[in-house]
């Protein structure tokens, strides 16, 4: 595990110390598992995009027409 150092506005270091103590929790702790947490998210995200541009199945009409605006808003 890696030490960093970091620069916040004094309201968000007066707001994360109160988080981490509402969670008996350090400051490092809680900013380290927040960009953990923001690092899985984003790797999700970028997977199922992934799988959703490879997956053509969605795009396909049969070969048929796709419907104008009007019939599908009704």
């Amino acid at each position: 595990m890696k030490n960093v150092t970091i620069t916040v506005e004094d309201a968000t270091l007066e707001w994360v110390r109160i988080e981490a103590a509402k969670r008996n929790s350090s400051v490092s702790r809680l900013v380290g598992e927040m960009l953990t947490d923001k690092m899985q998210h984003d790797d999700a995200y970028a997977r199922a995009l992934r799988e959703w541009v490879a997956d053509t199945s969605s795009f396909s009409s049969g070969g048929l027409p796709y419907p104008d605006r009007e019939a599908v808003s009704g």
